[in-house]
């Protein structure tokens, strides 16, 4: 057996929030192996990594310093800071100039005495498998998205040209994969309807990262095994070299079953708990959330408000904007039935708790997995990227979801809800018989994630073998 901390593993997340936490959450699970971690990041991000990792000794932040460019503000070294998405691009493309002092913290490494089993870095981040390759050091690549999106992804990206004259509510058939739910264009994010044929630099920036991701030793995938498995083999046909896909989530919670898991933030537990503690019912309060990155209009929120009063379902609101208030009157009408929270909670703390009996999301994976973690059904309110591959999958596909009613401005791509929609899904998820078969799908998938990270479990078992294929090298 190997000795205390004789293996080594470098993570390297790309600099977003829904990109960092899950790798967070990897090297909280690797280090309960034992394994020493380095984080790689930048110094604007370190501090908040720091924060989360404080209490873990085996992982340790290797800082190298984000770089000065034409196009980008000063300071930006995460998309959150990004005055608006017109920076994203340049933002992609800035991370490039990480790859030499990226290199040089590396090789540093490899002269310590724990030279590194391998490199963990995210999609975006492609450039690092030169470096690795030149190194003797296996890349793996890490997403923040499930199997099934990124199988029904890459075979969309590879067939492309043959869906281009095709109507966006047309069904579509994608060799060797068979899936849960019948497939159009408008389910696909956008950049595989517009990007896969065009030679702009973002665009480029994609092609070159799923190039090296092809050829990487393997990819990290924040799943498990009993939620995707028959979909693995045709995900797996996408790599170069046999590479292996590892599914070993939900990796959150690997470190909550240690019973580590503490609440960082004290001012969201002081506020949040008491209120849902004295929520009587349980599964009675609905948590609505739209994640980080969307950019919701304020009429939009106008529309969630009214829809959520409506319903007369108590709620835990999320909401991100600067500029958006309540219209006149709405306070009273919720006072004592609706909170409403401008700052960062934790949301795997408010989903867990036994008065929250229902999630309007936005359908990013990181937010899937915690709700099907916790046994709570989703009202799916996909609006960017793979959530609407995720929304299709949670509800169509496990049927732990329902979907609220929208409607797609083809002219802005704007995603609209009216209140009464929100109403009526609301009402449906809470009360309604769909929303009943929603809650107890979701239970026993929550039930099934729990045992798959425990010892003898899926993700378990299969993070070890991960670890002892990569000695053995």
């Amino acid at each position: 057996m190997p000795s205390s901390l004789a293996s080594h593993v470098v993570l390297f997340p790309f600099m977003a929030q829904g990109h960092t936490l899950p790798l967070l959450d990897l090297s909280k699970a690797l280090s309960l192996q034992q394994i020493k971690v380095s984080i790689v990041t930048t110094p604007s991000n370190a501090k908040s990594i720091a924060e989360n990792i404080a209490n873990y000794p085996n992982i340790n932040l290797v800082e190298i310093s984000f770089p000065i460019v034409d196009g980008l503000p000063k300071g930006c070294e995460n998309t959150s800071q990004l005055p608006s998405m017109e920076f994203y691009g340049p933002f992609l493309h800035a991370t490039k100039q990480l790859q030499r002092p990226f290199e040089q913290a590396l090789k540093t490494m490899i002269k310590s005495k724990t030279p590194p089993l391998c490199v963990i870095s995210d999609f975006f981040l492609g450039w690092t498998l030169a470096s690795c390759q030149a190194l003797g050091v296996p890349r793996l690549v890490f997403h923040g998205m499930g199997v099934l999106s990124m199988a029904i992804g890459k075979s969309a990206w590879v067939h492309a040209p043959q869906q281009k004259s095709m109507s966006m509510f047309e069904p579509i058939d994608l060799p060797d994969m068979k899936l849960p739910f019948t497939l159009t264009r408008a389910d696909l994010p956008g950049e595989l309807i517009d990007s896969p044929n065009q030679d702009d630099p973002e665009s480029q920036f994609l092609r070159e990262a799923m190039e090296a991701e092809a050829k990487s030793w393997g990819v990290i995938v924040n799943s498990f095994q009993e939620l995707e498995k028959s979909h693995i083999p045709s995900f797996e046909s996408f790599y170069k070299n046999e590479a292996k896909a590892w599914c070993l989530g939900p990796l959150f919670l690997h470190d909550r079953m240690k019973g580590l898991e503490k609440c960082t933030n004290q001012k969201d537990s002081s506020m949040l708990t008491p209120w849902l503690n004295k929520q009587v019912a349980p599964d009675s309060v609905m948590y609505v959330s739209f994640g980080t990155q969307a950019d919701v209009s304020d009429a939009q929120l106008d529309e969630v408000a009214s829809g959520l009063e409506e319903s007369g379902t108590p709620f835990i609101w999320v909401v991100r904007s600067k500029t958006w208030s309540l219209p006149s009157g709405m306070e009273e009408k919720l006072k004592g039935r609706g909170l409403i929270v401008k700052e960062w909670v934790d949301q795997r703390q408010i989903l867990s708790h036994r008065a929250i009996g229902g999630f309007l999301s936005h359908c990013g994976w990181n937010s899937v997995l915690e709700s099907v973690s916790a046994g709570v059904p989703i009202l799916a309110w996909p609006m960017l990227g793979d959530q609407f591959l995720n929304a299709r999958f949670i509800t169509d596909g496990l049927g732990a979801a329902l979907s609220v009613k929208r409607i797609r401005n083809t002219d802005s791509n704007e995603v609209l809800v009216s209140r009464e929609a929100i109403c009526e899904g609301v009402k449906e998820l809470m009360g309604g018989q769909k929303g009943k078969s929603a809650r107890e799908r979701a239970e026993a998938l929550g039930r099934v994630a729990g045992r798959a990270v425990q010892r003898g479990g899926s993700s378990h078992d299969t993070l070890n073998k991960l670890i002892d294929q990569l000695r053995a090298r």
